[in-house]
């Protein structure tokens, strides 16, 4: 009340009288207007709402999990992205059947074991075998007559040892597709543990072993093979397409692949999607999956090279500093080590990877899977646990040199170390180099970029995708017991340098792998057996015949809402 104001009558106010009767737990009283206890020491309302309220907290909190648990429970069961476009009718093309007999059969796999034979390798950006690639420019000529004197085929040699073939189709109003594969192979030494020459072609239990079986002569001679047959059957494609093959793949195509993008930026040639090596058919690789798993790669990791260095002044090692520049710089990548980059999985196309193949575990992984939308936060603590799956869930850093010293009596004034680092989707290659920078937090460590770029956009893959859909009709074609999902490949490819050319990218070939298969790869003993590479012959048959198909039907999900 505020000083000098006059007091006021206070009006209608209730007089509280007792009742005749008493209430054991304390005295009832009556106005006009309500009845209200009262306990003569305590009032104990506080307490009977703060018991209704966790009453109420823990019902609404039952109820959540509930509803959650069967919205889960029914995702599960219903769960099967696969379902679309193989139930429904789709459009007849041309069926060659290639019919290859034992003489078709010992000629195909001759032509590929002279290409292994042929030692395409390369060393570095700076040496590659001139003198093994114009062989095998010779070599394809006299392996596939057909496909080089055919009037319906247009080659030409891009940057002396690439070559890009255009086979134009009868309905120019289609949208052409390209098919990638690489002359080059990485260099391998039979000393390094081979059970056969590495360049040797040879033959054991039915495999042929040597360096470019997986990687990648096998997807090149494939659809070359495919290519001469379907000639010589008398084909002619309704779809326009290109067959690209670059000669410096491994040493990141700036010569071969590149080229070749020029020219066909020059000509306005927008592709309807381009093929390249990269994913496979996993058979027994992923632990609690029921079958075999064709893996489609819809994107790259992104990829970077970094430099750290310390320069500090030089001396005498019986006289060190406190701290020394191997020391500084030894320290900073310890930091890098211990602090890998976020956990991503998820924000990539790993998810979807997963929820394509959901089905075909059992519980309660199957429950787990097909509900990422609640437990990918789980999943992805449990992918981390090995490195070839933690691959899958973040960027990768990798230390690979480490050059300091030139005598041992003197401490170096210069330390340097490198880091190779595979970038997830879901990050940029400025965000890691962000993140390499607060990591290290020492201005002492120069770091430096020494090449890289970002992840590759992520190719569609959904119901409306016509590659996708497309080569995925192949391999089911082929394999009907497969199981067909989207992937990411951690490495790279030539397809990369495409991008400007078309949206939609895939990575696969119709390798098998089984458990350890993959070590092979850049590896010792690479191999492929006699009956798979058959198979890539007629995969790549059926696949040029499939892009014949003018559009995608519409989905059976679409026509049958359950």
């Amino acid at each position: 009340m505020r000083a000098g104001s006059a007091l006021r009558p206070v009006k209608n106010v209730h007089v509280l009288t007792p009742t005749a009767d008493k209430n054991p737990i304390g005295e009832q009283f009556q106005t006009e207007d309500f009845f209200f206890y009262c306990c003569p020491l305590t009032n104990h309302r506080p307490k009977f709402k703060m018991i209704r309220f966790l009453k109420i907290l823990i019902g609404s909190g039952f109820a959540v999990v509930l509803i959650v648990l069967t919205v889960a429970s029914m995702r599960t069961l219903s769960l099967d992205v696969n379902a679309g476009l193989q139930l429904a009718k789709w459009e007849k093309t041309s069926n060659i059947s290639l019919d290859i007999d034992h003489h078709r059969r010992e000629e195909l796999l001759s032509h590929f074991k002279e290409a292994i034979r042929i030692p395409t390798v390369s060393f570095s950006p700076t040496e590659i075998n001139t003198t093994a690639l114009l062989r095998f420019n010779l070599f394809l000529q006299r392996a596939f007559p057909t496909v080089f004197a055919s009037s319906l085929v247009h080659h030409e040699l891009v940057a002396n040892y690439s070559h890009l073939f255009w086979v134009p189709g009868s309905q120019p109003n289609l949208m052409p597709y390209l098919m990638l594969a690489h002359i080059d192979v990485v260099p391998a030494r039979e000393s390094d543990g081979w059970e056969a020459p590495p360049f040797s072609a040879q033959e054991i239990d039915g495999f042929i072993y040597g360096r470019g079986t997986i990687d990648d002569k096998s997807s090149l001679m494939g659809i070359l093979q495919a290519l001469e047959y379907l000639l010589i059957k008398g084909y002619a494609p309704r779809r326009g397409f290109y067959i690209g093959l670059g000669h410096d793949e491994e040493i990141s195509g700036l010569k071969g692949a590149m080229n070749i993008v020029r020219l066909l930026k020059l000509r306005n040639v927008r592709l309807a999607f381009v093929l390249d090596e990269g994913l496979a058919v996993l058979d027994g690789v992923i632990s609690g999956l029921s079958g075999p798993a064709a893996l489609i790669g819809v994107s790259e990791k992104g990829y970077a090279t970094v430099k750290l260095s310390v320069s500090t002044l030089p001396g005498h090692a019986s006289m060190p500093p406190r701290e020394s520049s191997i020391g500084i710089l030894a320290a900073a990548v310890k930091r890098l080590e211990e602090n890998p980059m976020p956990r991503l999985f998820g924000r990539g196309p790993e998810r979807d990877t997963f929820e394509h193949l959901a089905h075909k575990f059992k519980l309660p992984m199957k429950f787990i899977l097909s509900n990422l939308w609640l437990f990918s936060p789980l999943v992805g603590r449990f992918l981390e646990q090995k490195p070839d799956s933690n691959a899958f869930v973040r960027t990768t850093t990798a230390v690979t040199m480490f050059n300091a010293g030139v005598k041992t009596n003197v401490i170096p004034s210069l330390a340097e170390a490198y880091v190779n680092l595979r970038i997830h989707s879901g990050q940029s290659l400025q965000e890691v180099l962000n993140l390499i920078q607060f990591t290290v937090g020492d201005q002492r460590v120069k770091i430096e970029l020494i090449e890289g770029f970002d992840p590759l956009p992520i190719s569609s893959s959904n119901e409306t995708s016509y590659g996708f859909q497309i080569i995925k009709k192949t391999v089911l074609d082929m394999f009907p017991s497969v199981i067909v999902a989207p992937g990411i490949c951690v490495g790279n490819t030539d397809s990369r340098h495409f991008k400007d050319l078309t949206t939609d990218i895939y990575r696969f070939i119709p390798l098998w792998f089984k458990p350890g298969d993959a070590k092979r790869f850049h590896g010792i003993n690479e191999r492929i057996s006699r009956k798979n590479y058959e198979e890539l012959i007629l995969f790549y048959s059926r696949l040029i015949q499939n892009c014949d198909i003018q559009k995608l039907p519409e989905p059976h999900s679409s026509l049958h809402e359950l």
